[in-house]
């Protein structure tokens, strides 16, 4: 069985939401199971520590997630057009990794959710992109076979699955950003299993 890391850092939920849809999506392909992760917050002023599992929530990610995992879908809330700092902190660890050529030729895909419509939702996907081909990883975005992304009026681009959150983070995600969700999801399952075979 194939397993497929979503791994993720949220704030208010919203990224937290299209990770579970995006492990549906993952699951919707015979063969291949999700395993999710998150990273804890950071400290501004120390290294802070927290317990290997949260008091709610998926549980935080290690190393050894990476190294069992078929392919990777990596998402974060957007911040000035970049990844979170948690995100990118845990990622910034993951040296050890990349001098072992872990990760390399295994598959990877980008999601993100952001307040406002113009608030980096593109530039966040690809800042995500480039630790992962540094890793020597293979990214998968959504193609325009996905209609969706012709029609929808919130989040969706073909670098990877988005949400609109609006200013107070509550917008729920809509049914087009859900689709897309599931549909990178699927992709990059289905790739995983074809660079198996």
């Amino acid at each position: 069985m194939a397993e497929i890391l979503v791994l993720y850092y949220s704030r208010h939920g919203s990224v937290a939401k299209m990770a579970q849809l995006v492990a549906r999506g993952i699951e919707e392909v015979p063969g291949v199971t999700a395993r999710i992760r998150t990273v804890p917050a950071i400290s501004a002023v120390c290294e802070a520590t927290a317990e290997s599992i949260p008091d709610e929530g998926a549980p935080y990610a290690t190393h050894d997630d990476l190294k069992q995992c078929a392919g990777l879908a990596l998402g974060s809330p957007t911040r000035f057009g970049n990844m979170a700092a948690p995100l990118k902190y845990f990622i910034d660890s993951t040296s050890d990794l990349w001098l072992g050529g872990t990760l390399s030729g295994k598959p990877a895909a980008v999601f993100t959710s952001t307040a406002s419509m113009h608030g980096g939702q593109e530039s966040t996907l690809l800042s995500m992109m480039l630790p992962l081909l540094h890793h020597g990883m293979l990214i998968s975005g959504i193609p325009y076979s996905e209609t969706d992304l012709l029609s929808t009026q919130s989040g969706g681009t073909p670098y990877g699955a988005s949400h609109l959150a609006g200013n107070d983070g509550k917008s729920p995600l809509t049914e087009e950003e859900k689709r897309l969700c599931r549909a990178l999801g699927k992709r990059i399952a289905e790739t995983a299993l074809k660079l198996q075979a």
